[in-house]
């Protein structure tokens, strides 16, 4: 199975911390947030990884040669000239990504309790071009879907901004749903990214196609998540770690 780590962030709200080191090396209980989510990704069975670099790239390449790829398939998707977004990282991906089978895409700095191959099995029993990983947890921005779960807008409750390709969208009709940052996409995403070029928002691309083609929610019971994306959240992801392996040691 094949993956794409999100790893080429700037990591700005960790400031001054990723001055030096990209954020994906930043530890997390003594391992940087890139081996944490190699290994969860590895141990659910996915041994293809694409990484996407940009910010003291270098780095990250040194710690995967002397961790030798941690006993899997690794691919640098190469964005230290110019840095293309989530949309566009993807596509940048496509030599390593495309195919005959999905691929699942992880931010380097989410910390979840999800089955990963369990999302996977989701999306392949499905009939979606991508599959998002949802929660209810309160955020400023969020992804408004129909009965049937499929992506039909985007509202910034702060703002009151509201996108949607649909005519007479009212937003009040619709569920709304955080994004989590993993989502499993299928291989034909590539021919619908034909006519966009550079850096581009993944939602950004989704919204402008899911009039068209079925982007859907998958709300996983019991989900846990945590963005590593401020330094108060460091001392929180420690103590998620040990609280969930003290849980599966239990089990």
């Amino acid at each position: 199975m094949k993956a794409l780590i999100f790893a080429a962030g700037m990591g700005d709200r960790l400031r001054p911390l990723t001055d030096t080191v990209p954020k994906a090396l930043l530890p997390i209980d003594g391992r940087p947030m890139l081996e944490h989510v190699i290994l969860k990704l590895k141990n659910a069975g996915f041994e293809d990884i694409t990484i996407n670099i940009h910010h003291l790239g270098d780095q990250i390449l040194d710690f995967l040669r002397a961790n030798h790829n941690f006993g899997v398939e690794i691919h640098i998707s190469d964005e230290r000239e110019y840095l293309l977004d989530t949309g566009g990282g993807i596509k940048h991906a496509a030599a390593y990504l495309d195919g005959d089978e999905p691929f699942l895409v992880h931010n380097v700095d989410i910390f979840s309790n999800v089955d990963l191959r369990h999302l996977y099995e989701i999306h392949q029993a499905g009939n979606a071009l991508s599959t998002l990983l949802v929660s209810r947890r309160q955020t400023s921005r969020y992804l408004l879907f129909d009965k049937q779960n499929r992506l039909c807008g985007w509202r910034n409750r702060e703002t009151g901004e509201v996108k949607s390709y649909y005519p007479y969208f009212e937003p009040s009709h619709y569920t709304e749903f955080a994004f989590s940052g993993i989502h499993v996409i299928s291989p034909e995403i590539f021919r619908w990214m034909d006519e966009w070029t550079g850096k581009f928002s993944i939602i950004q691309f989704y919204l402008s196609i899911c009039a068209r083609t079925r982007i859907v929610a998958c709300e996983y019971e019991g989900l846990k998540l945590l963005d590593v994306g401020k330094p108060e959240t460091l001392e929180k992801a420690e103590k998620w770690i040990h609280e969930e392996l003290g849980m599966k040691n239990e089990e």
